[in-house]
């Protein structure tokens, strides 16, 4: 479906059981030779994959507008021009990679895992798929990719430029379909090796629960609740801003954006009345609009969804800054949400806990630094936080009591580089950088 015109634009498979069992054996027989190709041939055929993306650039930029609702240019930088960027430097980055180390007498080998599923989510659906499927391949695994059935388009485009470029058979294979049909079967398969699992939490512990009946690797990279704590001495209106803009990216929907906002109590007034200017800037429209700043959210489901956050936490006595959960006045179609901003939550309200992924931030005051890291701790996740502030001291000892997989200090710029992965029920293991490629890797030790 189409967000913003909210009609069918394309038709996929809907696997089956038997397709994911035959996806699974293709990968175990094409696994031994595989592991065994050079390093330098594996990249190379990684390296050709991404300039064979970077060729069909224009038509996965116009798939990912139809079918994510994602805005022209978030379309072109984050969803497309990133990712491909992400799969040239996986190739590159192996280089650093230590296969082989010795202690004494012993010697440290680094093999491929084997047999991996990756099962991805709809909010990134390029990027998500090239951090895990092409680490995996390049580290010499055998891959089984279940996109997202909400966005499977480009997962598609990907598939067939594989084999163009001429990976061998069954060293990847893509099985449309729905988690618990597909899904289920690629987390529970015996001859599933490791299973690289992005989405929700809840989705996260089914896949945890059927993987452990085989004693398999996960990795889980989940929700997030993420809090952007900003200091008494911080620069605030920079501050402010830049939380509304990391809470709005992608409308809203990021496992990592900054949905929370601690501000000092005297300064909420401050607060709200910036983040409002900062919100009504964000105008809604027509994706393909190069002027849209915020796209429609992906689905009906998804808009209900957050809609119902919005009332229920007004319901609970936060107080409405801008936004709400109405229609947009000027949209008569598409799944919008306005841009939301709340204030005067209060950490127990579920606005405060639950995972939105929707375009609305929540605004909380605290009274002294060791109450903002308390409330900023004080979810079931960590996968991400920012603190803002101009003593350096401060804003170190802040951010190293952040219980988050990553800590953003004063609008620290996205590195692909960093690991990305969080604590707690956001999830286990890293993504991205030489971490993520180091996950595809299994560990002996060789005593002579």
């Amino acid at each position: 479906m189409n967000p913003f015109t909210e009609q069918v634009i394309a038709e996929v498979p809907d696997g089956t059981p038997e397709d994911a069992v035959a996806a699974v054996l293709a990968a175990r027989t094409a696994f031994n030779e595989w592991a065994a190709t050079p390093l330098a041939k594996r990249t190379q055929l990684v390296h050709d994959l991404a300039e064979a993306l970077r060729a069909r650039r224009a038509e996965l930029i116009e798939l990912t507008i139809d079918e994510l609702g994602a805005p022209r240019r978030d379309a072109s930088a984050s969803q497309v021009d990133l990712p491909i960027d992400v799969l040239d430097w996986l190739a590159e980055a192996a280089d650093e990679v230590e296969f082989k180390s010795t202690d004494g007498n012993v010697t440290v080998l680094r093999e491929p895992f084997g047999v991996v599923s990756c099962i991805t989510p709809w909010n990134y659906p390029l990027h998500q798929l090239v951090v895990k499927v092409g680490a995996a391949l390049v580290m010499g695994c055998t891959v089984v990719l279940k996109p997202s059935e909400v966005t499977p388009l480009s997962a598609i485009v990907f598939a067939e430029e594989v084999n163009r470029v001429g990976f061998p058979a069954g060293v990847f294979n893509l099985v449309n379909g729905r988690g618990p049909v597909v899904g289920e079967v690629l987390a529970s398969h015996p001859e599933v090796d490791f299973v690289s699992f992005t989405g929700s939490t809840a989705a996260g512990t089914r896949v945890a629960e059927l993987a452990a009946r085989t004693v398999k690797k996960v990795s889980l990279e989940l929700g997030g609740k993420s809090a952007s704590v900003i200091l008494p001495d911080a620069d605030f209106d920079f501050a402010v801003k830049q939380t509304v803009a990391r809470c709005f990216e992608n409308s809203g929907q990021a496992c990592s954006a900054l949905t929370r906002m601690l501000v000092p109590r005297s300064e909420l007034a401050r607060a709200e009345d910036i983040a409002a200017v900062a919100a009504s800037e964000y105008l809604l429209g027509d994706p393909r609009d190069p002027q849209t700043v915020l796209g429609p959210v992906v689905s009906d489901a998804q808009r209900a969804r957050v809609r119902n956050h919005i009332d229920r936490a007004i319901d609970d006595g936060a107080r409405l800054v801008i936004g709400g959960s109405e229609q947009p006045t000027d949209q008569s179609h598409g799944y919008f949400v306005k841009p939301t901003v709340l204030s005067r939550v209060t950490p127990d309200m579920p606005i405060a806990r639950d995972e939105v992924f929707g375009p609305v931030l929540a605004i909380l005051g605290y009274d002294d630094v060791d109450e903002a890291v308390r409330t900023a701790n004080a979810t079931d996740y960590g996968l991400s936080s920012a603190v803002w502030g101009t003593n350096a001291n401060l804003v170190d000892e802040v951010a190293r009591q952040m219980r988050a997989g990553q800590v953003i200090v004063n609008g620290g710029a996205w590195n692909f580089r960093a690991p990305f992965g969080g604590y707690k029920q956001s999830g286990l293991g890293r993504e991205s950088g030489v971490f993520g490629l180091e996950e595809f890797l299994e560990i002996k030790a060789l005593r002579a």
